[in-house]
Parts: C-alpha cells; sequence; structure tokens
C-alpha cells in the first residue's frame, strides 16, 4: 500500500509564494528596525483588523487560545461562573473556561454543528455564552442574543475559524460583545507560528489590552495578566495576507462547492446556513465508516484529517448529537490553490472506494 502523500491537506508553502515578496519585506524590516514588539506595528495591524471587521476597537493575541481567556477575564467571568458552550470543538474553547476557573454546561450541536439554539437552559450562576463559528460559518446569532438579553449576559464568539466570514451581510467580529480569533498557521488567515484576536467594544477591549500586557495599566499593574501579546513579525506578516483572505475564501468556496456537487448523493456533505456565509476552514463530510476511507483516502496519497476525534464533554454529559458526529466526520483537503486535477483525484477516489465490492460501504 503506498503510503506518500501526493495531495496534503493543506499547502503553506504555496501561500507564502503568493505574498513571498511582501512578507520577506516585512521580515527584513523588522529585523532592520529591531521593531519586534508593540507600538507603530501593532497598532497599525489592530487598525486594519478594525477596518475589516467593524467592530469598536481590537487587541491583538500572542494565541487564539489567550485571547479566549482574556475575553472571558474581560466581560467579567469568574471562577464558580457558568459558560454556556459547546463539546464539538477544538479544545482551547472549553480549556478557556476552565482557565478562568468557571464551568462549561455544554449544548448540543444541530445539523450544521453549531450550538443548537433550542436547547439553551438558564441557571443562576450562568454569565455569559461562548459559541463556536465552526468549521467556518456561524449559527442563528440573533436568537443567540435574544436569549442572552432576556438573562442578562454576555456572549462570546470563537470565530477561530471563521475569520472573513459574514453574518447577514455584516463581518464577523462587530456582532457580539467580544470575538475571538486564531491566526494559526492553517486559519483562513494564518500567520507563521501562533497569533491572535480579540474584537469587539472598547470597553472590553480595553481590559483585554490590560490582560495580555501582564495586567499592567499605563503605569502600575492593575491585576493579574498574562504575557498575551503578538509579536511584531506576526502582526506584519498577517497584514500582508489580510489583503488577500478575501480571494483565498473564495477559491476555497469554490473548490468546497465542486466536491459538494460531486459527492453530494455518495456522503453526507456539509450544510450551509441561510444567514452566513461559510469559509470552508475545513471541508467536512460525514460517513459511517469514517477510519476505513481515511485510509483508503491515504493509500491513494491523500491526506485527510479528524475535527474532531472526541468531544470535550464528559461521558455523562446529555449531548448525543456531539458525540455521534466524532466517529463520523472526515475533513477532506480543500484549500484556494487546490490544483483541479488533485479535486478530481479525491472525488474519483471516494466514488471509488463506495462502488468497491458487492456490499457498498457506509451512508
Amino acid at each position: 500500500m503506498n503510503q506518500s502523500i501526493e495531495i496534503p491537506f493543506t499547502d503553506l508553502y504555496g501561500q507564502y509564494e503568493e505574498c513571498q515578496l511582501e512578507i520577506d519585506e516585512a521580515f527584513h524590516e523588522t529585523v532592520r528596525k529591531s521593531d519586534f514588539l508593540t507600538g507603530p506595528t501593532t497598532e497599525r495591524f489592530e487598525k486594519k483588523l478594525v477596518d475589516y471587521t467593524g467592530a469598536e476597537a481590537c487587541a491583538s493575541m500572542s494565541s487564539g487560545s489567550m485571547a479566549l481567556v482574556c475575553a472571558l477575564r474581560a466581560i467579567g467571568i469568574e471562577p464558580g461562573d457558568e459558560v454556556l458552550t459547546v463539546g464539538h470543538t477544538f479544545c482551547a474553547t472549553t480549556e478557556s473556561i476552565l482557565a478562568v476557573g468557571a464551568k462549561p454546561i455544554f449544548v448540543d450541536i444541530d445539523e450544521f454543528y453549531h450550538m443548537d439554539v433550542t436547547k439553551l437552559t438558564y441557571s443562576s450562576k450562568l454569565k455569559a455564552i461562548l459559541f463556536v463559528d465552526l468549521y467556518g460559518q456561524t449559527p442563528d446569532i440573533d436568537k443567540i442574543k435574544e436569549f442572552a438579553k432576556e438573562f442578562k449576559l454576555k456572549v462570546i464568539e470563537d470565530a477561530a475559524q471563521s475569520f472573513g466570514s459574514e453574518y447577514k451581510g455584516k463581518k464577523v467580529g462587530s456582532l457580539v460583545d467580544l470575538t475571538t480569533f486564531s491566526f494559526n498557521p492553517l486559519k483562513n488567515l494564518g500567520a507563521m507560528g501562533d497569533a491572535g484576536a480579540v474584537t469587539g467594544k472598547k470597553k472590553y477591549i480595553d481590559k483585554v489590552k490590560i490582560l495580555r500586557n501582564h495586567g499592567r495599566g499605563e503605569v502600575d499593574v492593575q491585576v493579574v495578566g498574562y504575557n498575551g501579546r503578538i509579536d511584531n513579525l506576526q502582526a506584519s506578516i498577517l497584514e500582508k495576507k489580510l489583503v488577500k483572505v478575501d480571494s483565498w475564501i473564495e477559491g476555497k468556496r469554490d473548490v468546497a462547492h465542486r466536491y459538494t456537487e460531486a459527492l453530494k448523493d455518495i456522503v453526507i456533505t456539509p450544510l450551509e446556513t441561510p444567514w452566513s456565509k461559510h469559509t470552508y476552514y475545513v471541508y467536512v463530510i460525514m460517513v459511517e465508516d469514517r477510519d476505513e476511507l481515511k485510509k483508503f483516502l491515504s493509500s491513494r496519497g491523500i491526506e485527510t484529517k479528524i475535527h474532531y476525534a472526541k468531544p470535550t464533554v464528559g461521558k455523562d454529559i446529555d449531548v448525543s448529537k456531539t458525540k455521534n458526529v466524532v466517529d463520523r466526520v472526515l475533513s477532506l483537503p480543500c484549500y484556494h490553490n487546490l490544483p483541479e486535477h488533485h479535486q478530481d483525484k479525491i472525488i474519483n477516489s471516494i466514488k471509488e472506494y463506495y462502488n468497491e465490492g458487492e456490499i457498498k460501504h457506509g451512508v
């Protein structure tokens, strides 16, 4: 069996080649000026994010995980508080709630892999909702905000996977109290290392900026904080890539729609919400025989991933849909510069797998 990778899950070097002159210039300028932390470079990048998202303010961060922790603290989440969230997500979402001493209250997911807004419940200890734009589009944010308003809850959007998405025509980043972004290299807008940001209401962003800088205000330490600042090289690289991100997303959408058209009668393909623009951070199909299909595609030189193999909830938590999908989801290569003949091979390999033998596999 041939295990060599012909079609990788991502092509980060190809992305670099598209911005090589700009990124190389950013690197040399950073070194030449010894411009490594804070100052005009960071402020300029934050202004670009404010302009892009339409948010009141922005705090750039060292990572998406640090963005979540500081956002929770900025809205006043304290030990013992409860936060509604989901368990089908990257572990940083749940981790951040636990890191500030709060308790995650898990809501099951809907057909879009998002927080099921029909299953939101209130308790006296509940202080906030932390929802996730899983895979690149948003849940019904208006419904979440209606519930939050009724019970005077704060709302944070974990938009690590949805940079560039829109909700009812408005860019993600300005829709709730605070929005957190990850600029991990694999994200829609990716750094060359870890980076992140928080956007939203200025009164909270001001607190995030204190927390990310060891809790320091203009003069003295005000609270226990973190070393959570972005480094200027990453800020400069992200600024250069920002001008291309919308076209890259459109390219990913073209690949995704081609997959869906070809595979919709063979596997369960992603659904697009009527209210949100899907950015396809990852293109996720669902099948009953996920592990076997993954091995088969690997034998054809196609690299796939699983987002995510385990929920972040305990065994005694009743979220049946969340626990059902983790054994069935499989992410296919989906990036704007994926050659068409590679797309064809992925499609045809899946068709080949489901037509082999007398018994049809899976779904």
